[in-house]
Order: structure tokens, then sequence, then C-alpha cells
């Protein structure tokens, strides 16, 4: 008996399945993207500005952070609820004013953005400058 194989392959190939999942991932990304809300923080960089405001006169509130992620408030030793508590005690009594923040070049950026956030909270300027 002559029994031959088809080894015959067929040459087509169906892209509509393809074409309906890439329109469907589409529809998923455009979605999902305009759900997104940017998380930002609002950090200003010192620098020249138009304004001629006059120095004030009061002390800085300025928080550094060691290299250890230890913080200090002015100076003096304190802890991140103490940050907190020093930022919501400001924000009663002044209302508006700035904090700066000046870490180490080797600090976590942990504990940075942790004081970041609290400035972010409650709706404080956190001003970060270089400790050099």
């Amino acid at each position: 008996m002559g029994l031959k194989k088809r080894s015959k392959v067929n040459p087509e190939f169906s892209m509509s399945s393809l074409t309906d999942i890439i329109f469907l991932l589409l529809i998923f990304f455009m979605l999902t993207s305009s759900m997104v809300i940017p998380n930002a923080l609002n950090l200003k960089l010192p620098g020249k500005s138009s304004k001629n405001t006059p120095p004030s006169t009061e002390q800085p509130n300025v928080v550094a952070v060691s290299s250890s992620g230890k913080y200090t408030w002015n100076g003096s030793a304190v802890s991140a609820g103490d940050i907190e508590r020093r930022v919501r005690d400001l924000k009663k009594t002044k209302g508006k004013f700035t904090l700066i923040l000046s870490p180490h070049g080797s600090a976590p950026n942990e504990s940075v953005v942790a004081v970041m956030d609290v400035a972010y909270r409650w709706g404080i300027n956190a001003t970060l400058v270089d400790p050099r």
C-alpha cells in the first residue's frame, strides 16, 4: 500500500483573536491610567525669587537628618513624633511657615521622606537645602 503522509503546512494565520486581545489591553490601560492620581510632595528648592520680601526676623525651622536617620530640630535632637507635634503646634499658632529640611548626603531616604510627608499633610512649605 502506498500511503503518504501529508506534510503540507497550512500557511494561513488568523489575526482576529490577536487584535481582540490587543484592543482589550488598550482599553484596560487607558482606563487605569486615567484613575492614577500622582502622589507628589510639595517640595520647593531654594533659589532666587522675583519678589522683594524683607528677610524674616524669626528663627528658621531647620530639621536636619543625620546619616544614621536621627532628626534634629534647630540643633536639638527630636524624634519623628516630636517633629509632627512641633509642626502641628506651629501651624496652629503661626498658620503659614516654611520648614527647612537639611539631610546629610548619606541619610536614609525613608527618614527624609517622613519629614516631607509631615510637611505635606499639614500643608506647609518644605525647602530642601544642601547641608554644606
